[in-house]
């Protein structure tokens, strides 16, 4: 049997098939359609079948990650929404947190964007429930009902419900989305208390606003994608992949569009914990430099790190999403002098159109890309994606642009820019480690992206990691991690209870009904009890404070007579961040969450019990010339599918192969292990 995973993103659509019974993957890339996405995916499996020899009835299990979603969020072309809340809270879009993204200066500056829902298409209902979940004011249905047609008929195709304190009782959002449903059977309508059950009604609104404004175009991708494989004959189990690295049925996702927002980025860092787990390093950073960005994680114990809040453009959704830190630094970044004379590196981006000067478009500004075939880091004749050709000259003359006012030489100026935009992304490391109390020396760099593998061996110097690991496939990463991700959904509640005053008997109670919520939304995705999974937390912080940090805990320690064993876990990582704790303060649950997971064997490691030896001969192909610290040196190149595991190369050396190239320095060597892994250590 075959497994498919298909990453669409804004450029390129990766596609990557594995063969079960052998455990070979193939990859491949086309260019993305965005006027249909779904016409590039099927003609990427097709390209990718066609290599491999199968069609489309051979696929068993297809794992899809889209930017659908996150695209509508950026541009603001969902659906026109409508919102339903409690009366006198009718602002509470505009209100939104005292926040102002940028620096200190940002607010002069700042131009607020229009909510997600227009003030003239938001209602108030009378109707109230306090904080305990007490009903105060009961829901006026008439006014609900008026509401609705009025909404309708001024253009609304969409509608959201926030009541007040919902998330404590939900009836009367339920109820109003009982009526909306009798009244507008094909309406899209989604209410507060199923979205997010949090304290919170700034971002728990916000969050229902946006998913209900995207729900209608994603349900009809979702049907137009179903409709485009059933042509093909594919008869497999089609999964979604979320934010957070996990995978949900087309079903699930029409209900929550908003969590699979950042579906592509989540796929990289799920694929590299399942990677660290299998090759026994199970402690990673993770290095993903595209053409635009460069998104960096962190990962403990080979599990994905899971943050509860997403940002898109200015609004902040809760919303769980794999935990990345994000700078513009990639290969498309363009490198400028500035007013003071400064060399900088981005974050304006050259894009894919027209792209760097080195892709023969018509780019004239000098990108990383452009000096990285400059420093023949992209040798000459190397073309990238296989088919892409480098024009050396063009990018010469780009980076050349710069030179008279840095006061340097073409190959002076192309390595400053590559040492700058290292230290752009060294920075983006620093930040989910050593400023979160993180050693990097006890952890590996695992590398991937097109442009990754290219600059990982710097950074592993940089910020002194224990080795450098780039993986087979490091430029279709994301789909591999697609392949390894499980069914997978969050079911939260908010506690907002002492811990030394929680009986946990009550604790435990409430555990073992966010189980059986799990457990049923799992059954509803077809998992079998064998493979059912629950991971349990408690989002804990001192009294009072904002400061959470989610525990982690098993249903068997809920037999204790307390919940104290809670606050030695939460000291810890609090110290560990922060380096202080408060022992005079009391610790406060504010909320915990069930994690149902239904693990799927969508892709195993192929393992090698052949030792080729150290020799890597076989696979060198040709010496050329490379920038290195300021001169040019002779340097072997390496043809990656030749190297076999227990094969040394030696720096400096340019390894290539089709999604990326990999640059090992000098005196540091890059050993093949027995999953082809390339780990590059000091030599």
């Amino acid at each position: 049997m075959y497994n498919v995973a298909v990453d669409v993103g804004g450029t390129f659509t990766d596609v990557l098939i594995f063969d079960e019974e052998t455990g070979g993957l193939t990859e491949g890339k086309v260019l993305s359609t965005p006027e249909d996405p779904s016409k590039g995916v099927v003609e990427g499996i097709e390209a990718v079948c066609e290599k491999v020899g199968i069609s489309f009835p051979d696929l068993h299990l297809f794992f899809h990650g889209t930017t659908v979603v996150t695209n509508m969020i950026l541009t603001n072309t969902g659906s026109r929404v409508g919102l339903l809340t409690t009366r006198g809270h009718e602002q509470i879009l505009h209100l939104a947190r005292a926040w102002t993204p940028g620096p200190l200066y940002g607010w002069m500056a700042l131009q607020k964007p229009d909510p997600p829902a227009d003030p003239t298409d938001t209602v108030g209902i009378s109707e109230r429930i306090s904080s305990g979940g007490e009903i105060l004011a009961e829901l006026d249905e008439s006014e609900v009902r008026e509401a609705i047609k009025r909404l309708v008929d001024r253009g609304v195709e969409s509608l959201a419900i926030g009541f007040l304190n919902s998330y404590v009782n939900p009836a009367h959002e339920r109820r109003a989305r009982d009526i909306v449903r009798e009244a507008y059977p094909e309406l899209s309508v989604s209410i507060s208390a199923d979205i997010g059950q949090e304290y919170g009604e700034y971002e728990r609104t916000l969050t229902t606003v946006v998913n209900t404004a995207v729900q209608p175009r994603t349900m009809l991708y979702m049907r137009n994608f179903e409709k485009s494989i059933g042509e093909k004959r594919f008869g497999g189990a089609l999964s979604i992949v979320r934010s957070d690295g996990g995978a949900m049925s087309t079903e699930a996702v029409a209900e929550r569009p908003i969590q699979i927002a950042l579906s592509g980025p989540s796929g990289g860092v799920t694929g590299s914990a399942y990677l660290a787990r299998e090759i026994g390093v199970p402690d990673i950073l993770t290095f993903d430099m595209g053409g635009t960005s460069t998104d960096v994680s962190l990962c403990l114990d080979g599990e994905t790190p899971v943050r509860r809040d997403i940002q898109l453009g200015y609004f902040q959704f809760k919303s769980p999403a794999v935990d990345v830190h994000s700078v513009g630094a990639g290969g498309g970044s363009i490198a400028f002098v500035s007013a003071s004379g400064a060399l900088q590196v981005g974050p304006a981006s050259a894009g894919a159109d027209p792209g760097p000067a080195a892709y023969g478009r018509g780019g004239e500004a000098p990108t990383v890309t452009d000096a990285n075939v400059v420093l023949h880091r992209i040798p000459p004749g190397v073309a990238l994606g296989g088919t892409l050709e480098m024009d050396e000259e063009a990018a010469r003359g780009a980076v050349g642009t710069i030179t008279e006012q840095l006061g340097m030489g073409v190959e002076e100026a192309a390595e400053a820019i590559i040492e700058i935009v290292n230290e752009n992304m060294h920075a983006a490391l620093r930040v989910v480690s050593v400023e979160r109390g993180h050693d990097p020396r006890n952890f590996g760099l695992v590398a991937f992206g097109g442009a990754g593998p290219m600059h990982a061996n710097a950074l592993g110097r940089l910020i002194h990691s224990r080795s450098v690991i780039v993986p087979p496939t490091p430029g279709v990463m994301s789909a591999f991690g697609f392949l390894s991700s499980d069914i997978q959904n969050e079911f939260p509640e908010t506690y907002l209870r002492v811990a030394e005053e929680t009986q946990i008997q009550e604790l435990r109670a409430t555990i073992e009904g966010l189980i059986a919520q799990a457990d049923e939304w799992l059954e509803g995705e077809g998992v079998s009890e064998d493979d059912k999974r629950f991971d349990l937390y408690a989002d804990c912080r001192y009294y009072l404070q904002n400061i959470q940090i989610p525990c982690r805990f098993e249903l068997e320690e809920l037999e204790e007579q307390s919940s104290d064993f809670l606050r030695g876990r939460f000291e810890e990582a609090h110290r560990q961040r922060y380096n202080f704790d408060l022992p005079d303060s009391p610790l406060e649950i504010a909320t915990v969450r069930v994690v149902g997971r239904g693990t799927i064997k969508g892709v195993s490691l192929l393992e090698s019990e052949d030792g080729a030896g150290e020799d890597a001969s076989g696979a060198v192909t040709r010496t050329e010339q490379v920038y290195f610290d300021g001169g040019w040196v002779e340097t072997l190149i390496y043809e990656r599918r030749k190297l076999r595991p227990g094969n040394a190369v030696a720096g400096p050396a340019v390894v290539v192969q089709d999604d990326t190239t990999t640059v090992i320095e000098s005196g540091y060597a890059g050993a093949v292990d027995r999953f082809g892994n390339i780990l590059i250590e000091e030599a």
